[in-house]
């Protein structure tokens, strides 16, 4: 069987993680945004243009088979002036990047060094950043910049777009989506993990296309600054409005329940439940809905349970 995971951040770290290791799995294949301008990766981006690294990172080590202090080791974040919350991955692939010349060649080597069970495939090779134009048509250049406005200005995303102009999609990630027998999109931030891959040129054509199964894995919280009081329709609505995508055979919603306490701490941090209002969903392009209990929560930390993600997939999809 032939997978295929699109997305970024942790939510496509978790689902990794619920895939890998699955033995009728014969290939796994991450397509992964790389419009990332915050924190690290930003810094590094400007020093030394390159597209964005962290998601490729925590791909590569979410797969990687190398023992997990030396994982541990890759995704430390250094202390102190100069290198001050730089992750030691980070600096591995830009060491990678300008030794070999090349990011696609980067990736490969550091997948051969770190020996993942599965392949990182960036959206594109391109050198792009994500932009918004918002409902009071002001432009904002900048994945992290995005969700400051949209905080600040309380004004809904009327478009997103690549700068500085539209880029192909790799030729690889292409063929796998082409090839593939299941294609898994989210969970994750929606405007800046996951639909950033679909504005690249080629990705949506071939998703539409490929006869695999489509399935969308709908984010367990809203997001401050992305997807304020959305319910599960509003994901979807703004989904397919920008993928272009046409149809879904799956969607995946949860129904865990949250204690008093758990709830709290999630107001106080500005995020709520997606809502599940079904009877909206079944007006729009989705074939089957599926809702389990899925989350894992720890400390105050709330996402998908990969344990409890390989266990759905297993019962509906590998088989």
């Amino acid at each position: 069987m032939r997978i295929v995971c699109i997305g970024g951040g942790t939510g496509l770290s978790q689902l990794l993680s619920a895939l890998k290791g699955i033995n009728k799995i014969k290939r796994l294949s991450a397509i992964v945004t790389v419009t990332d301008s915050g924190g690290s990766t930003g810094i590094l981006r400007k020093i030394y243009d390159i597209p964005a690294i962290g998601d490729i990172r925590n791909c590569l080590l979410t797969l990687s088979e190398i023992d997990n202090y030396i994982k541990k080791a890759f995704q430390y974040r250094f202390k102190g002036e100069g290198l001050s919350n730089h992750p030691l991955g980070n600096l591995f692939l830009v060491s990678l990047i300008e030794t070999q010349g090349n990011f696609e060649k980067a990736i490969k080597i550091a997948s051969k060094i770190l020996k993942i069970k599965g392949e990182v495939i960036p959206s594109t090779l391109k050198n792009v950043h994500l932009g918004a134009i918002f409902e009071d048509n002001k432009k904002i250049i900048g994945e992290d910049l995005i969700p400051q406005y949209k905080i600040y200005s309380k004004k809904s995303i009327k478009k997103l777009f690549i700068y500085p102009s539209t880029p192909l999609a790799s030729k690889l990630a292409i063929q796998r989506i082409i090839t593939a027998n299941i294609i898994f999109i989210g969970p994750g931030s929606l405007y800046t993990s996951i639909l950033p891959n679909f504005l690249v040129k080629g990705i949506s054509r071939a998703v539409n296309i490929s006869k695999a199964k489509k399935v969308f894995i709908m984010n367990l919280l809203t997001q401050p600054g992305e997807t304020d009081d959305f319910t599960a329709s509003d994901h979807l609505r703004e989904f397919f409005r920008i993928s272009k995508i046409k149809k879904l055979d799956y969607l995946i919603l949860n129904k865990s329940k949250i204690t008093p306490k758990f709830l709290k701490k999630m107001k106080q941090e500005g995020k709520k439940l997606v809502n599940i209002d079904e009877d909206r969903i079944l007006n729009m392009n989705v074939g089957k809905i599926i809702i389990e209990d899925l989350a894992i929560k720890k400390d105050t930390f709330l996402k998908h349970d990969p344990s409890k993600l390989k266990k759905l997939f297993k019962k509906w999809f590998i088989k």
